[in-house]
């Protein structure tokens, strides 16, 4: 069996960073992955984000596919954009009032700008009127997929090492069985004749006999139960079925992996442990063990894939 060169691995551990300047400022994205069965996103987004927050967690959510995501989104505003305002009509209707309190009344109110600039409503917060949520949400958007891209170039690297250590437990694991497949036949015949030399052995010593034809039915009858033929075959179809999968063929550009494999994994084990119950042959449960050890190995690796 060739295994062919893994293309799609993506190891769930990584992180990503990307940054833009614009016209609206500057966004800052972080991002970093850690394993998880399923998947857990966890965004923290500065406070003048957070009407975004449901669409930068859906797009996180729409790129990634599995694992425990923690992401930062920050926006700076431009200088200009950052200033508080002051509201011109707000101060001249407050200028008006004492002016005219000025004749009303026996005062002689001073107009002091410093305290002017205290009264309520003539210092605004952050103008908002000048923000376009469609236009900052393609900003942050395009930063926050640039960010993920740095990220899956990391997973890929990490996950094209891990794919190559799976290849090498997919070719141990189809040798051994290829060697099982070849002592089968041997090993199902040897344990026909052991079983029956046990049973003339145990007729001789009761002094009973028995018609041929029913001696030789019931030992066919243990013996096709040590037959593995049909486990052989199938731990095979996994096998091939695993190599396709961590191949990418035939697989969207990204389509998590890492549960598919798990599930096959779990099928080429159960099947290898059937075969090591019914071979009753020293030599193929020598090999059982080893495609065992194969398994366990790919097993673990395959829980940090995405």
């Amino acid at each position: 069996m060739t295994t062919s060169k893994p293309s799609i691995v993506r190891s769930m551990t990584g992180q990503g960073h990307a940054s833009e300047q614009g016209e609206l400022g500057t966004v800052s994205v972080e991002i970093r992955t850690v394993n998880n069965r399923g998947f857990k996103c966890t965004p923290r987004v500065s406070d003048n984000l957070a009407t975004l927050e449901s669409k930068i967690e859906a797009l996180t959510r729409s790129l990634i596919h599995r694992g425990t995501v923690n992401l930062t989104v920050t926006w700076r505003r431009v200088a200009s954009d950052s200033l508080p305002s002051v509201d011109v009509q707000a101060l001249q209707a407050y200028v008006d009032q004492l002016a005219a309190m000025k004749f009303n009344v026996d005062l002689s109110p001073t107009l002091d700008l410093a305290t002017l600039m205290t009264l309520p409503g003539v210092i605004g917060s952050v103008r908002e009127d000048r923000r376009d949520d469609g236009q900052l949400w393609s900003f942050v958007e395009a930063v926050i997929r640039s960010a993920i891209s740095n990220l899956d170039e990391m997973r890929l690297t990490e996950g094209g090492r891990m794919g190559e250590t799976l290849a090498a437990d997919c070719e141990i694991v189809a040798e051994r069985l290829a060697r099982i497949r070849e002592i089968a036949p041997r090993a199902v015949e040897s344990y026909r004749s052991r079983l029956e030399s046990k049973i003339q052995r145990v007729l001789q010593e009761h002094d009973q006999q028995v018609q041929t034809v029913d001696l030789l039915r019931e030992v066919q009858i243990y013996a096709d139960r040590a037959d593995i033929s049909e486990e052989i075959t199938r731990l095979g179809s996994h096998l091939r079925m695993f190599d396709d999968v961590l191949a990418g063929k035939e697989a969207e550009l990204r389509e998590p992996m890492g549960r598919k494999l798990d599930f096959i994994l779990q099928e080429m084990f159960r099947e290898t442990n059937t075969i090591g119950s019914k071979a009753a042959d020293a030599e193929v449960s020598s090999h059982v063990v080893e495609i065992k050890c194969a398994i366990e190995r790919m097993r673990e690796l395959v829980q940090n894939l995405e």
